[in-house]
């Protein structure tokens, strides 16, 4: 097959390829969801993008370390929540010394995948499972379900769609023990801090704003949150305003799921091309196809409509993003203080 469109249009043949397995799995992802009546959709209609989407690769040492995390942390949560649950302080504690083992995992590198996922799904699971009337046993078999379901997901979009050429690995940098500990101390504190606001404030409807101030985190320091969090911007603008004109246009025909279907897909491949032509990162891209798979997995069904979730989405999302920036700001100029946690200029 010729890959001269794909190098016209600014993607070369393995990022068509890319292309066509974020938007066909995340689509599939949402689709099975729906026909099952699974619980918890965004799982779902997020996981098999941020596999597909944020890995350059499936392999045995990807899948190892995606099904890995879900089982370790479907205990840690179960342990954490139900032994400390009545004494927020302890449970806070412990959430801190999570979330610092898995940054410290991202800040060696080997392990990035691991820490990432971890402090993504923890962060979601903790606030969720902290609700006393909540079904922690659903959740946790939710977010197991979606994980399998995911690596599957992948491996089946490597065999429909393979890479026409073999992918160079990305060149590690080596750190100092002082930068690791700058990343490690500001990710963990940040996200820490994250969580207890999301708890204080009882904004279990903030999911997307919560997922946001996690994301960001992955840029392992401030200089690189501040670019990550304004591309995040507008990617839950742009993911925001096309979820509404797929509301428009569908009007009162949202009970015909193969239009929803279809719609959803294509929005997925636009923002999954945006992802690929940016290289591959948490950019303005990834921020689109994250919003829409967190508003179509949590809003769309016959009886509701995006607009409300959408404004609110975004609205919170900007407020929880200005926060968390001007904490890591503060954050960056204290380790920067002392010796041992000097990020290097």
């Amino acid at each position: 097959m010729s890959t001269e469109p794909a190098r016209a249009k600014g993607i070369d043949a393995n990022g068509l390829r890319q292309c066509l397995r974020i938007a066909f799995g995340g689509w599939l992802g949402f689709v099975i969801s729906q026909l099952m009546g699974w619980n918890y959709g965004v799982f779902f209609t997020v996981f098999p993008m941020f596999l597909v989407g944020l890995v350059p690769v499936l392999n045995g040492h990807v899948v190892r370390q995606f099904l890995g995390n879900v089982l370790v942390n479907c205990a840690e949560v179960s342990l954490v929540v139900g032994l400390t649950q009545h004494m927020p302080l302890v449970m806070t504690g412990l959430v801190f010394a999570l979330f610092y083992t898995r940054f410290r995992l991202m800040a060696r590198g080997p392990m990035f995948l691991f820490g990432a996922n971890g402090v993504l799904t923890l962060s979601i699971l903790f606030h969720f499972a902290s609700y006393p009337t909540l079904d922690l046993a659903d959740l946790l078999a939710s977010n197991l379900m979606a994980s399998v379901l995911a690596v599957g997901i992948a491996a089946l979009m490597y065999v429909v769609f393979p890479d026409v050429e073999p992918r160079k690995p990305p060149p590690r940098t080596e750190k100092s023990m002082a930068r690791i500990n700058h990343e490690t101390l500001i990710g963990a504190i940040t996200a820490t801090l994250s969580f207890v606001v999301f708890q204080a404030f009882d904004l279990r409807d903030s999911l997307s704003a919560q997922m946001a101030t996690i994301l960001i985190l992955f840029a392992l320091g401030y200089p690189g949150a501040r670019m990550s969090a304004g591309k995040r911007a507008v990617g839950t603008l742009l993911g925001c305003n096309l979820a509404l004109s797929m509301q428009l246009l569908l009007y009162t025909q949202t009970q015909h799921f193969t239009l929803v279907a279809l719609l959803y897909w294509l929005g997925l491949m636009v923002f999954a091309r945006a992802h690929v032509k940016e290289g591959g990162g948490s950019g303005i891209g990834f921020g689109g196809l994250t919003t829409l798979g967190i508003l179509f997995g949590q809003s769309l069904s016959p009886s509701q409509d995006l607009i409300y979730s959408a404004l609110y989405r975004f609205s919170s999302m900007c407020v929880a993003l200005a926060a968390t920036l001007v904490v890591m700001a503060l954050l960056h100029r204290w380790l920067n203080a002392w010796a041992p946690t000097r990020a290097e200029a």
